[in-house]
């Protein structure tokens, strides 16, 4: 008993659904392949390992962006730049805390002596009433200069 021969038509389906299977799955690996550049680029600066996690991925496919996946640094570089202006900000308002020369004591910006060792810290402009500080010798607020 033979096997009848294939028909021409049918063979071109199967050619071209195998064709754009293939095809489907090249444009799948690139897209992981262009994924996973962009990604790395987000999270490292290391020409190194953005080259060994595309190269990883290229070679195994789904599995090796699984992999890398899981190997991948967390945070990217605009989290991590982030967090370090938060932290300078945060140390910044610690230091711009207000210190009495004097004693080192932190004191309040509208304080005019320090309660503790009553050293000077600003003085009073004589046309409006506002505080200066001492090494002014003009009122910002109302331009009257200031005589001590």
């Amino acid at each position: 008993m033979t096997i009848p021969p294939i028909p021409e038509n049918i063979l071109s389906l199967f050619r071209l659904i195998a064709f754009s299977a293939g095809a489907y799955i090249f444009v799948f690996w690139v897209g992981l392949l262009v994924w996973t550049f962009q990604d790395i680029r987000r999270r490292s600066r290391d020409i190194l390992a953005q080259i060994l996690a595309v190269l990883l991925v290229a070679l195994f496919n789904l599995p090796g962006l699984l992999i890398y996946y899981v190997m991948r640094p967390q945070d990217t570089l605009a989290d991590s730049y982030e967090r370090s202006l938060e932290e300078e900000a945060l140390l910044q308002s610690i230091e711009e805390r207000l210190l009495c020369p004097g004693c080192r004591q932190r004191v309040q910006p509208d304080y005019v002596l320090c309660p503790s060792c009553h050293t000077k810290l600003q003085k009073r402009c004589p046309h409006c009433d506002r505080l200066l500080h001492l090494k002014w010798e003009a009122c910002p607020y109302c331009g009257q200069g200031v005589k001590e």
